[in-house]
């Protein structure tokens, strides 16, 4: 019998959905997870190339005393741009680059599991589409919750007010984008537990389950 073809799957969702529940149920299924604001992290370190592409993009401004990136500060300079066509080409750029090496770290990330022999291997990504990524999954799982459930994590989590939160929630896509993007949409509002049994019902329907 030929091995099954390895299978890409995609997770993704608006901030404060709780992916992280659905990347540990994937976890303890056997399915290796890679967050992409892990991954993000690495590609922002001194001496990589991303950090020299942001760098020669946006100035040397956007960097610490001791090299490391000021998120704060890129954030400030992208963000808090208050001209909308400039905004909208400074996002544009930071987006560019950053997408180009967080995509070619998560590519070599699935060789590697697809080589350790695993079935399959998932992308926790909150930009799946806008990077482009969803046309190399061959699954797309997306997570939601309540708003006012969002709100409490990304306030608890971030330290941030409820009107920061708010802007946050009204800058993403919404659920309804979510349903018609994704191949499924679960509903987080609860616990690890609550979504065990339907994670694992769609590894059984890939066939990645037993």
């Amino acid at each position: 019998m030929n091995k099954p073809a390895f299978q890409i799957l995609g997770l993704t969702g608006p901030t404060g959905a709780g992916k992280g529940a659905i990347s540990a149920v994937l976890s303890d299924c056997g399915i290796p997870v890679l967050d992409t604001d892990v991954v993000s992290r690495i590609v922002y370190e001194p001496g990589q190339p991303c950090l020299s592409a942001l760098t020669a993009e946006f100035g040397t401004e956007i960097l610490l005393p001791d090299g490391n990136l000021d998120r704060a500060k890129l954030a400030a300079l992208v963000f808090g741009e208050p001209d909308p066509e400039k905004k909208k080409e400074k996002l544009s750029s930071l987006n560019r680059i950053a997408h180009r090496y967080i995509l070619a770290y998560s590519r070599d990330w699935l060789a590697a599991q697809k080589a350790a022999g695993y079935s399959a291997a998932c992308i926790d990504a909150p930009q799946l589409f806008e990077s482009g990524f969803d046309r190399e999954c061959d699954y797309i799982i997306g997570v939601t919750a309540q708003k006012e459930t969002r709100i409490a994590r990304i306030m608890a989590r971030d330290g941030i007010t409820e009107e920061k939160t708010l802007a946050r929630i009204s800058a993403q896509h919404d659920d309804a984008f979510f349903a018609r993007n994704c191949d499924v949409l679960l509903e987080n509002n609860g616990s690890k537990e609550a979504l065990t049994e339907p994670v694992k019902d769609i590894l059984r329907a890939r066939g990645l389950l037993s």
